[in-house]
């Protein structure tokens, strides 16, 4: 009967994907798509959806563990982690710059005390800063990683953040002799798959893909969600050269599967105008804007697994029970979501996903916050300001400034804080003009007398 059950989820999964008999039949013979474990309290199984890496054969969770924030607790992240396992998560994102170094730290903790056949590691070499180019300090920091994630081999293995032009990108990895380094470490097994991940200059994405050949590369991670498909070309006021799809698109061709990031835009998702929100509960009352979110990436074959930074039982409880199994979304469901992107879009708000790459900031200026509490304020509509002249402008403005207040109780944290140093902009993965959105939010907030 449960072998019946199975079956079935997977022939309902092909048949929404549109797939034809023989594909199906193809793709079935390829991927198993769920695992079964029993949930401590024995109420409901979880079936966890899983791709399968091309080459090696191994079965990746569609829910990878995004490791950027964590709780500064190893007692809490051995807890999310066991949680994680236990239901069927096997993909574990970190890297270096991430927690000043400490997730790393607690990810190899938490992660060493299970079976090594259960879990997968990724990380990266998180080299953006000038000094880090150079052979010696790119490769201590590869070393260092092997021993803060207690592993004799990497999974998982990302040049991280591509895409800031080709000087970048050449100094980086390629006249220091690194990828040539990471390319030969791989063919003797320190590195399972090789890789990396991708924002900014889409010259840098097309160089590496365009020589597959040599590279041969065995995944990209790239930044892909709803509204990013077709409406990533604008970005805090400069210009990006490709939405997801073309990333999307390239990298299926070149036959390179994709790890997503972003998935819920860094949040964005949850905290979306209501009206948008109101057009998705029509349809599912119970679904939550995430669920939406993670059912229309998982719906794309080539996604190898979709990242969430989980740092709440809640959050993990949640997202597991989406992709156990996966629900892929329905034609007229990717409809829905494009239109209600067609209408995100025409919001003025910053594209900030709160990776704190930019942090921290050497005047104090705590810039994630800043662009979080503008980005409520246009989603609650008190932005844009009406023309001064208006009936309700004093009271709109006057209703931002008390938010403003409220959200960044610390005066030290504040935009005017901000000296235009551009200190940040080379770190913004997003390419925010961050001192221009700085400029925005102070003229908002002052006060003519």
């Amino acid at each position: 009967m449960e072998k019946k059950h199975q079956d079935m989820n997977r022939r309902q999964f092909l048949k929404r994907l549109g797939l034809g008999a023989g594909s199906a039949m193809a793709l079935m013979a390829m991927e198993p798509l769920s695992a079964f474990a029993d949930d401590k309290k024995g109420a409901i199984q979880n079936r966890m959806t899983y791709r399968v890496q091309h080459g090696s054969g191994e079965q990746i969770s569609l829910l990878g563990f995004g490791m950027m924030r964590l709780p500064n607790n190893q007692e809490e992240v051995n807890r999310l982690v066991d949680y994680a396992i236990e239901h069927g998560v096997n993909y574990f994102d970190t890297a270096p710059m991430y927690m000043g170094g400490q997730s790393e730290v607690l990810m190899g903790n938490a992660l060493s005390r299970h079976p090594r056949e259960k879990y997968y590691v990724a990380t990266k070499m998180s080299n953006q800063n000038r000094r880090l180019w150079s052979f010696d300090e790119s490769k201590r920091m590869y070393e260092t990683s092997f021993e803060k994630l207690k592993v004799d081999h990497l999974d998982y293995y990302l040049l991280h953040s591509i895409g800031g032009g080709m000087n970048s990108l050449k100094g980086r990895f390629l006249d220091n002799g690194i990828l040539e380094f990471l390319l030969n470490e791989r063919k003797e097994g320190r590195i399972k798959h090789l890789g990396f991940s991708y924002h900014g200059d889409v010259r840098d994405f097309d160089y590496l893909l365009d020589h597959q050949d040599e590279y041969h590369w065995d995944f990209c991670q790239i930044q892909m969600n709803f509204l990013d498909w077709r409406h990533a070309s604008m970005r805090g006021g400069r210009r990006s050269d490709a939405d997801a799809e073309y990333l999307y698109q390239k990298c299926e061709k070149a036959g390179v599967q994709c790890v997503v990031m972003e998935p819920l835009r860094g949040g964005a998702f949850g905290r979306m105008a209501q009206e948008l929100t109101d057009q998705l509960k029509a349809v599912h009352p119970d679904d939550s804007t995430a669920r939406w979110a993670f059912r229309w990436v998982g719906s794309y074959t080539n996604i190898l697994t979709a990242l969430s930074g989980m740092n709440r039982m809640d959050h993990l409880e949640e997202n597991i029970k989406t992709f156990s199994p996966l629900d892929p979304c329905t034609e007229q469901e990717n409809k829905l979501l494009a239109e209600i992107a067609d209408q995100m879009s025409g919001f003025p708000t910053i594209p900030c996903t709160t990776c704190q790459y930019c942090m921290p900031c050497p005047y104090g200026v705590n810039i994630p916050a800043n662009f979080a509490y503008y980005n409520e304020a246009v989603n609650e509509h008190i932005l844009p300001l009406p023309d001064p002249t208006a009936a309700n402008y004093q009271e709109r403005k006057q209703l931002f400034i008390e938010g403003y207040k409220k959200a960044l109780p610390d005066e030290a944290t504040w935009a005017k804080k901000c000296q235009d140093c551009e200190e940040c902009l080379s770190k913004c993965p997003q390419q925010i003009r961050i001192n221009n959105q700085m400029a925005r939010i102070v003229e908002t907030l002052r006060v003519r007398r």
